[in-house]
Order: C-alpha cells, then structure tokens, then sequence
C-alpha cells in the first residue's frame, strides 16, 4: 500500500507528484541513519575549518532533495530530484578548494550530466508511447508495446538505464568515483558512496520494475547487456581496488565492485536475487560509510594516506582499527556478519535462474571479487595490529580520536553484527516488496 499526492503540475499532464511506498521508505530509512552518523563525525572531522558553514548547508539540502528523490511518485519526479541533487552535492566534493578537488567535482558533473542525459533521452520516449509515467510496481510499458516501436522502446529504456548506473559505478562511466573519494572530506566521501551512489541504483529499480516491468525487458538483449556490465564491474573494480595503494581511492574502486553486486542481483529478475539486492543497499551503505570514515580518523589524525604507510596503526588506534576489521570481514561476505546474507541471497537466485551462462558465471564471479576483497581490506587489519618489523615498538604511542569521530564507526561496526546475526525481518520485509515486483 502506498499513498501519494500531487504538489504541483509542471504541464497540464506533468505532475510534480510524491508517493510514500515500501521501496522508497526502504532507501529514506538508510539515506538518513547514515546522514546523522556522518554529521556526528563532521562535528570533530570539520573543527576549526572556516568553510563548514557552507558544506554544512549543502549538506542538509542535499538530504531533504535525496528525500524527495525517495518519495517520487513519478518519473518526471524523479528526474528533476536526481538532476538537484548532482548539482547541490557538487560543492561535498570540492570543499577542499583544492585543484585537484575541483578538477575532481567537475568530473564528478560532467559524468552525471552525461548519464542524466541519457536517461532524459529513455524517459521522452517512453513519456511520449506510454499513458502514464507515474511508478507502477509491475510496470506500466507492457501495454504500449507493439511491434512497431518494441525496439525503440527497449533502446529508450537501456538508456534510461545506463544513465542512472553512471551514479551508481558501472563501467565504463565508474571514474568519477575513483577521483571524487581521494580528494573529498571523509564524511562526503562516506555519504557519496553509501547513499548518492544508492540514488542511481533506485533510479534503476523504479525503471526496471515501476515503469518498464521485469516481462518487458526479460530475456531481451537489454537484460543480457546489464548483466554482462554488471559482472565485468564486479570483477574488475575488485582488481583495481586490489591493485591499488591509496587507502581512500583502494575504498572508492571496492565501491564500484560492491554497488554492481546490487546492480547484478536487480538485472537477474527474479524475487530472491532482488531481494539480495535490496539487504545489499542497506548493508552496503553500513559498511562502505564505516570504511571511509575509519579511513578518514587515520588521514586526519596521522596524514597517511596509503596502505603501505598503516603498519601498526592498530596500536596507535585500537578502536578504530577494531571496527574497520569487524566492517571489512562483513564486505567480504564471513558470516555471522552482513554481507555474507546479502550475498547468499544473490548467489541463491542466481543459481535458480535459467539464464544461459550468467547463472553460474555470476556466482563464480561473485566468489572470486569475495577473494579480492579479502586480499585488498584483510591485510590493513593483519599489518595495523601485527606490524612485525615494519615498525619499532616504542614508536606506536596511543593516538586519542576524538569521540564524536569514534562514536559513529562503532555504531555502524555493531550494526554490522546485528544485520548479520538477526537479519529475518529484513529479509521478510525484502522478500515481501520483491515478490510484489517479480512476482
């Protein structure tokens, strides 16, 4: 059940609507526990730094626009919110006023103006064949199909695709995100990689199953483009993130693995894999939001920005160390812990799938970046608590984080433990919303 109402009509037949439904409480919930967390952080992150009234601002705005994003009930809606938020979420990125921040924001634009244009591009056509554009669970285009135009229709709706997977990391448009992370304060990098990559990935859940509907696009090249994207994703972004020694861009390039694990489990069309999808949102934005502001405590209280320099950081740290293991293992999928649910769901409805090849392929892809991951994230743990030589002993004095720093990473630590250990409501909640969709 859900309930809706109309703001104000932008034309005669172009609502500006809002409806309050399960999906869009599901990313609200998620969007705003990790907004409070990061702006606890930002009061210790950000002291002493005479531009946090303005990132302060944009900070705000940009939650009550992704808010509005959540809750549109139509895709015109949706659009507009998606364009506001990229553009009021611009000034997170280059706060520094660095050039390479700049430089970085405006990548970060040029990007998400590219995929944004392509999804306008799908949503003129699909505004112009359907009768409605307001958000269906099932989908609304089946009914304005025929011969004639099924194949502009599935272009138009591929593209409106591709253009939301560009926020959300998908090869080839991932760069942004790489360049973005490195430069921006840790409490943005955590609220881009948790939450505003989680926009694009609701823009394509409304797409796939609110306004084209899983029948239409089932077993057609569109499905079989996504899903040979999505997998190349994984895997690739997992070898990049393994390659790569910056601490922060190590985390952003896990990132553009992780998301297109979600992407996968949406692409398969089946009710188990979505519902994967969906407790991968929530996990996922737990644990990357934790990565990045552990790796936020070490920059700002040490200045070590790569991997090869945290040697024995878990003396000086404990705590903080503590909780980046705890998050890192659950990225990696060891159970108790949350991401191993998650991913057990997507391996599950893959294998149950009778898609040629991407079945099992998809599985196998998903253990090898699990590998990867532990071979990127595990060994910070294992050198920040066992440094061996790399460090004399009496060398690694205590550091003191500041609580309003630590307070957060434990919370979103423990809530890794919990999601992993009691995760039946969500899952029944989850499974509910997926089958109403897929049926």
């Amino acid at each position: 059940m859900s309930e809706q109402f109309v703001l104000f009509y932008l034309t005669r037949k172009l609502p500006i609507m809002f409806r309050f439904d399960r999906m869009g409480m599901i990313f609200a919930a998620v969007s705003t526990l990790i907004w409070i967390l990061c702006a606890v952080y930002s009061v210790a992150y950000f002291k002493g730094d005479k531009k946090i009234k303005r990132y302060a601002i944009f900070y705000t705005i940009t939650l009550f626009i992704i808010l509005g994003l959540d809750f549109a009930g139509n895709l015109i809606t949706f659009y507009l919110f998606y364009e506001l938020m990229t553009l009021l979420s611009v000034p997170l990125v280059f706060h520094n006023e660095t050039k390479e921040a700049i430089m970085a924001a405006l990548k970060y634009l040029f990007y998400s103006l590219c995929g944004a244009y392509m999804a306008l591009f799908g949503l003129y056509f699909i505004y112009r064949h359907s009768e409605t554009i307001e958000f269906t669970p099932g989908g609304v285009l089946s009914a304005a199909i025929t011969p004639e135009n099924q194949t502009i229709l599935l272009v138009a709706v591929l593209s409106m695709i591709l253009g939301f997977s560009v926020k959300a990391g998908m090869l080839p448009m991932h760069a942004w995100l790489t360049s973005a992370h490195p430069v921006a304060p840790a409490p943005a990098s955590a609220f881009l990689s948790g939450i505003i990559v989680k926009a694009g990935v609701l823009g394509i859940v409304r797409t796939i199953f609110y306004i084209a509907g899983p029948e239409v696009i089932r077993g057609t090249f569109v499905q079989y483009v996504l899903l040979t994207l999505s997998i190349a994703t994984i895997f690739l972004g997992s070898m990049l993130a393994f390659r790569e020694r910056q601490f922060k861009r190590r985390l952003a390039y896990s990132t553009v693995s992780q998301v297109s694990y979600i992407l996968f489990g949406l692409f398969l069309l089946d009710p188990v894999s979505l519902t994967g999808s969906l407790l991968h949102v929530i996990f996922h934005a737990v644990i990357k939001s934790a990565l990045f502001l552990c790796a936020g405590i070490v920059i700002h209280e040490t200045g070590r920005e790569y991997v090869d320099e945290l040697a024995g950081i878990g003396k000086q740290m404990p705590a903080v160390l503590a909780s980046f293991a705890v998050v890192s293992m659950g990225l990696v999928g060891i159970p108790p812990l949350s991401g191993f649910i998650s991913k057990w769901y997507l391996c599950v409805g893959s294998l149950q799938e009778a898609i040629p090849v991407y079945s099992y392929l998809g599985p196998v892809i998903l253990l090898v970046s699990a590998l990867l991951t532990a071979g990127y994230l595990l060994p910070i743990v294992i050198k920040g608590f066992i440094p061996g030589d790399a460090c004399e002993e009496g060398s690694l004095t205590k550091i003191h984080v500041s609580a309003w720093m630590l307070v957060p990473v434990v919370i979103l630590a423990i809530l890794t433990i919990i999601f992993g250990v009691c995760p039946g409501t969500l899952i029944r909640l989850f499974m509910s919303v997926a089958e109403g969709l897929v049926g």
